[in-house]
């Protein structure tokens, strides 16, 4: 179960780090976040994804240039999340694009927030991109997890697609995989690629083959 002031004191201290001086209370904001990662469509991306996100964050701090922004991103990356919908990521960057101005974050800053959510879409950040090399193993990091957590993973995107046929999902969760694969790396920080792109890749290749079968 999420710690909801957890997060909450999270989110304040990656705003104020991100401001400059004061600015409005951070807690609405959070708040707002928090409803949204609870909605009922979501199973795998809920608050547990998005502190795992942020606490992966925590790890691969050391590779970032801005990690605070890195983490507001964290926040908003999923923020939107309709499982029918293809634009989840755009309509994410355009939530962060409205609210973090409010919230006194500068136009940089801002605009550094959404290109990061918007980088999501793909996972493929260019090899001088440290925050987005640093958010995309973050959120990809899952596809590194033990074989029982893996499962949960892949159970709950699956629930998250309930509507999808089974022929339909496994056809469509068939070609996000080889799209992973055929990356030259899934994870572009040190300590990534290091802790997880063997084991990630073991999971994906074996995914794969059960849904070929």
């Amino acid at each position: 179960m999420a710690d909801l002031d957890d997060l909450r004191a999270r989110f304040t201290r990656a705003l104020d780090s991100a401001r400059p001086g004061e600015g409005p209370d951070p807690t609405p904001y959070a708040d707002n976040l928090l409803v949204r990662w609870q909605e009922p469509q979501r199973h795998y991306h809920t608050l547990s994804h998005l502190t795992a996100v942020l606490d992966r964050i925590d790890v691969l701090e050391e590779y970032a240039d801005r990690p605070d922004l890195v983490r507001l991103a964290a926040w908003f990356h999923d923020a939107v999340y309709l499982p029918d919908r293809s634009e989840n990521e755009e309509r994410s960057a355009r939530l962060a694009e409205r609210a973090l101005p409010e919230a006194g974050l500068p136009a940089d800053g801002t605009a550094e927030v959404a290109r990061l959510v918007r980088l999501t879409t793909t996972h493929d950040p260019a090899d001088d991109d440290r925050d987005g090399q640093v958010l995309c193993d973050a959120d990809l990091a899952i596809l590194a997890a033990p074989p029982s957590a893996y499962a949960a993973y892949t159970a709950a995107v699956r629930e998250e697609y309930g509507f999808v046929p089974s022929d339909a999902f496994r056809e469509g969760r068939s070609a996000i995989l080889r799209q992973l694969l055929e990356l030259p790396r899934l994870f572009r920080t040190p300590y990534g690629e290091r802790e997880w792109e063997a084991t990630a890749r073991y999971n994906l290749t074996s995914e794969l083959e059960m849904l070929s079968l």
